[in-house]
């Protein structure tokens, strides 16, 4: 009988019912619930900048390690941009060896207490989970597992360095020190490359120190993170601009042969309404940035960032959510988000959501802003707003918002927080006229290998992307060090 594509997928589809089957029969794990991560009470923790999930305990994360139902084709690895064996480090914890755990992940991931925390698993791994694919059940918690492997290996004071190759002498630039550029960093430094990290901060991070606040992901945790890059060989210079520092002609002058960009999307994006420049109207990244890198809760600092009483974040993200939640802890007494579509079709993470709403946030749904008005020192005092219903489906799928005529109405406000959007960083593309961009100032890579229209330069993460996630970015610094890699290589050997 002839093989067809037909009859191999048949075996396939067959040889997956059967596995189904057998899975089924593990009634000792398939009877297991899903853990449920503590958390510090509400009332307590918007008083601080205190971490809100509190972590699992041993007994916790191997209950939840053996609901693993050890798939035979565990889908929830092509779930991970950076391909976590996420089945391996499970095993290793159900066994009780937490140590070894993390040097799984430690294999593919830089950032594994980081991705623990702040990574949408529930859109990612877990949801190719065999409990959510095929028995519409909740799935392992992966990402819970993930941290609790990460801070047990630094807690314990037992922190593994992944090895790195005898150097190879060949200096390698990034540039941005957020999550693409600190995952192409250890993956390039693991081939034996001299690695040099620029930041134009003056903290190593990127988006993980200023756009995320301490109550969802610690300054503590992405250092620790940091420090075993630094281990490896990696050197991290702050207060660089790429492009006005130094350019990359300068870079390559003092011998730097290929460059990685993940400069990130820090260009804000406004609605363009009427009053949208009256003082106590910002944008996200500079509220964000200023509270968690520069002290401006402290009203002593130099440059202390507007706390209002009454406090509006247009938006429905997580930036807009990190906003939020930050404005009740610097002392809001009404922290609202005002969103144009349902809070059935908010892109914030589910989590973020029901902690905001537990945290006393408003949630203004299907509104959206048309005017602001300031009072006699062009103080923001007043909102003007508009009701939404739902429309027809957008080009994201989402209905698109369509205004009820006659619904405004007026907000007091004093400040007000815009979170709709960012756009890339223009420096690098300014800098280089040769570098091919979008109509959006991203620039364009190959799908594949993210190579640029300069042959000895890759980028990733949301200067490619123009917004995405922490994992996202991650991978694309995953696969942009394999690129660079093979393309030195076939230099080398030309």
């Amino acid at each position: 009988m002839a093989v067809t594509k037909e009859f191999l997928k048949e075996e396939r589809e067959q040889a997956w019912r059967v596995d189904i089957r057998k899975l089924l029969k593990n009634k000792e794990r398939t009877a297991l619930t899903r853990v449920h991560m503590g958390e510090v009470d509400a009332n307590e923790r918007i008083l601080s900048n205190i971490e809100v999930n509190t972590g699992l305990s041993e007994e916790e994360a191997v209950n939840e390690a053996k609901r693993c139902l050890d798939c035979p084709d565990p889908t929830c690895i092509t779930g991970c941009p950076v391909e976590i064996n996420i089945p391996k480090f499970i095993k290793r914890i159900e066994q009780g060896d937490y140590l070894k755990a993390a040097q799984v992940l430690k294999q593919t991931s830089a950032l594994p207490a980081v991705c623990g925390r702040v990574c949408p698993q529930e859109k990612q791994c877990e949801a190719k989970c065999f409990y959510q694919l095929k028995m519409k059940k909740e799935p392992v918690a992966i990402g819970h597992l993930e941290r609790f492997a990460a801070d047990y290996e630094r807690e314990s004071g037992q922190i593994s360095v992944p090895e790195v190759a005898k150097g190879n002498g060949v200096k390698i630039a990034v540039i941005g020190s957020g999550p693409a550029g600190l995952t192409f960093a250890g993956d390039m430094a693991k081939q034996g490359y001299d690695v040099t990290v620029f930041e134009a901060l003056h903290e190593i991070g990127g988006v993980l120190k200023y756009g995320i606040p301490e109550f969802r992901l610690p300054n503590s945790i992405v250092d620790v993170e940091i420090n075993s890059l630094t281990k490896m060989g990696v050197k991290f210079e702050n207060n660089f601009i790429v492009g006005r520092t130094a350019t990359i002609e300068d870079l390559k002058e003092e011998g730097f042969e290929a460059f990685f960009t993940g400069s990130g999307a820090g260009l804000p994006r406004f609605m363009n309404i009427p009053g949208e420049n009256y003082i106590g109207i910002l944008s996200s990244n500079e509220y964000l940035t200023r509270v968690n890198l520069m002290d401006a809760a402290n009203p002593k600092t130099d440059t202390p960032v507007i706390s209002g009483k009454n406090v509006a974040v247009i938006g429905g993200g997580n930036t807009a959510m990190d906003s939020v939640r930050t404005a009740k802890r610097l002392g809001a007494k009404r922290a609202m988000i005002v969103y144009r579509r349902s809070m059935e079709e908010m892109p914030a993470r589910v989590e973020e959501v029901k902690h905001a709403q537990e945290e006393g946030i408003e949630f203004l749904n299907l509104t959206n802003p048309v005017e602001y008005f300031a009072d006699e020192n062009g103080r923001v005092n007043k909102m003007r707003v508009q009701k939404m219903e739902l429309g027809e489906p957008d080009a994201s799928g989402r209905r698109r918002p369509v205004v009820i005529e006659g619904s405004e109405y007026d907000i007091e406000v004093d400040t007000v927080v815009v979170s709709v959007g960012v756009s890339p960083n223009p420096l690098i593309p300014s800098s280089l006229p040769q570098l091919e961009t979008t109509r959006w100032g991203t620039i364009v890579v190959d799908e594949e290998k993210l190579q640029t229209s300069i042959p000895e330069m890759f980028a990733g993460g949301d200067i490619v992307r123009g917004g995405a996630t922490v994992i996202l970015a991650m991978g694309d610094g995953r696969n942009a060090a394999a690129a660079m890699h093979n393309y030195l290589q076939d230099k080398l050997n030309a």
